[in-house]
């Protein structure tokens, strides 16, 4: 039988389509498979994880069948230890089940520093030393002495801290001041609509302490403004050195800051 009558016949084309058959069976079945491996079509909603703690976080990704990795921690004052910053993938995110969550975290362990020797600097320069060390000036106490606003004295948590001292960032450091051999006072600064970091530094600057302080309306640390002081802000009002000063603070976001500052400072110039 030649080639030609072996295609026309019958018995090739009965092969010939059960091959076919064969083909697109396997095919199928093969398709089944992966889909049912890879879970086609079914995702999982990644969770905003960020500001929780790394315990909860591992709570909550177990339980919706995903794992974590944290791949890196940063040191922020600001935020609590042992919290998370950032994710990858990002929240809302539609991954496969034991998809693998990268985290980056706060460290649990804060980082120390060297103790600068702030001894007879002045306020100002105090602070500027102790700001690339991520410390900050805690309560500032003045004694008689002619070095006017000169440290005499540096501690931490009310004793004497030597230069050189490793010490956690973020921690606050007490500082004896002189106030000059006469009694002099000290003009009442201006705070309203300064932001928590803005008005301590002024006060700081001012060579006052930081009194009470009282968030309203939503406000905090970063997003809060101040909309009241005590002492308040009056030109010619002065106060004695190291005395404190009383804040207040409402939600930029809540608060009509701009027409608040307005009257306040035509009402101030009147």
């Amino acid at each position: 039988m030649s080639v030609i009558q072996f295609i026309k016949s019958r018995h090739f084309w009965k092969h010939f389509a059960l091959s076919i058959i064969l083909t697109l069976l396997l095919v199928w079945i093969a398709t089944k498979f992966l889909s049912i491996y890879t879970m086609h079509g079914s995702f999982i909603v990644v969770p905003d994880l960020t500001g929780m703690q790394i315990e909860k976080a591992d709570d909550l990704l177990s339980d919706k069948g995903l794992e974590y990795m944290v791949i890196d921690s940063v040191y922020d004052i600001k935020k609590e230890k042992g919290t998370v910053v950032f994710q990858d993938p990002l929240p809302g995110s539609k991954v496969k089940h034991h998809r693998k969550i990268y985290l980056t975290v706060v460290q649990t362990s804060a980082t120390k520093v060297s103790m600068p020797n702030l001894t007879d600097l002045t306020l100002q320069m105090a602070i500027s030393v102790l700001q690339p060390y991520d410390l900050k000036v805690g309560k500032l106490e003045f004694v008689p002495d002619i070095g006017r606003n000169a440290v005499l004295r540096q501690k931490y948590k009310g004793k004497i801290i030597a230069p050189g001292t490793m010490i956690e960032k973020g921690s606050s450091i007490d500082l004896v001041l002189g106030k000059g051999l006469e009694a002099e006072k000290i003009p009442i600064p201006f705070l309203y609509g300064k932001t928590h970091e803005e008005a301590i530094n002024a006060i700081n600057a001012a060579s006052l302490n930081v009194g009470e302080e009282t968030y309203e309306s939503g406000a905090d640390s970063i997003n809060g403004r101040v909309y009241k002081q005590n002492p308040s802000f009056s030109r010619g009002n002065s106060m004695n050195f190291g005395q404190s000063v009383d804040l207040w603070y409402k939600s930029e976001k809540k608060f009509d800051f701009k027409s608040f500052l307005k009257k306040l400072t035509r009402d101030t110039a009147r």
